[in-house]
């Protein structure tokens, strides 16, 4: 799903996940949402209670928008869409919906090039970020625990699989080196997955073309089981 599509279909589309998604809350349910690319993001937001925390780990920002993205892809503005700072069609009625100092953005990979440069300057200052590098400082068992144990609101889990390093997960879209491995990721989701306050999850970016026989996406199914249910 990417922005050369109708804004009008992006937001449709959106729409008809937060419908599912908000049945499933009220339900009582706690969802996994399993999606192609990031641009799911603003509607799995949309079904979210006000002053949800969100915690969005991925080797990205998804900070670009209309004009600064080099690929017009939804997915590369996900998160700037839904704190607000992207093109407003793309949200729905209501406009921003996750408070910017409410979303804590994880593993992500600095800046090395003149577009994620640009893409880091738009971040908005109230986000807090914890990157690749500082997660493996403070250790990612002590950085999930920390986040699950900060607040008693809701919550919700983003998890783009290009955040573990292509040493471990090659099979994704866009792979960025020195990310977390996979021990470290189990470290840091776990807690997460698991907090009484979690809502559901949402897992993106399983790229099955660049894995033909299967064993990346065997081990993402692994990875997720052991970090849901033990």
């Amino acid at each position: 799903m990417t922005c050369d599509l109708p804004i009008s279909g992006l937001v449709r589309a959106g729409g008809a996940i937060a419908a599912r998604i908000g049945a499933l809350i009220a339900d009582g349910h706690r969802p996994l949402v399993l999606g192609g690319d990031c641009a799911i993001l603003p509607g799995v937001c949309r079904a979210l209670p006000p002053a949800t925390d969100l915690w969005f780990v991925d080797a990205h920002p998804d900070f670009l928008d209309g004009t600064t993205s080099p690929t017009g892809e939804a997915a590369d503005m996900d998160l700037s869409v839904v704190t607000g700072h992207g093109p407003a069609a793309a949200v729905g009625p209501g406009g921003a919906l996750i408070e910017p100092g409410r979303v804590h953005l994880l593993g992500h990979r600095p800046a090395t090039d003149e577009s994620s440069r640009v893409e880091a300057a738009r971040i908005d200052p109230a986000i807090h970020q914890i990157n690749a590098a500082e997660l493996r400082r403070r250790g990612a068992a002590t950085v999930g625990a920390s986040l699950a144990a900060d607040g008693d609101g809701p919550a919700w889990l983003h998890l783009d699989l290009d955040v573990v390093d292509p040493r471990d997960l090659p099979a994704v879209t866009y792979p960025e080196p020195d990310g977390p491995r996979w021990a470290d990721l189990i470290a840091l989701v776990t807690p997460l997955a698991r907090a009484d306050r979690l809502l559901g999850m949402s897992v993106t970016d399983l790229n099955t073309d660049e894995d033909p026989d299967g064993r990346h996406t065997r081990r993402v199914v692994e990875v997720l089981t052991e970090m849901l249910v033990g």
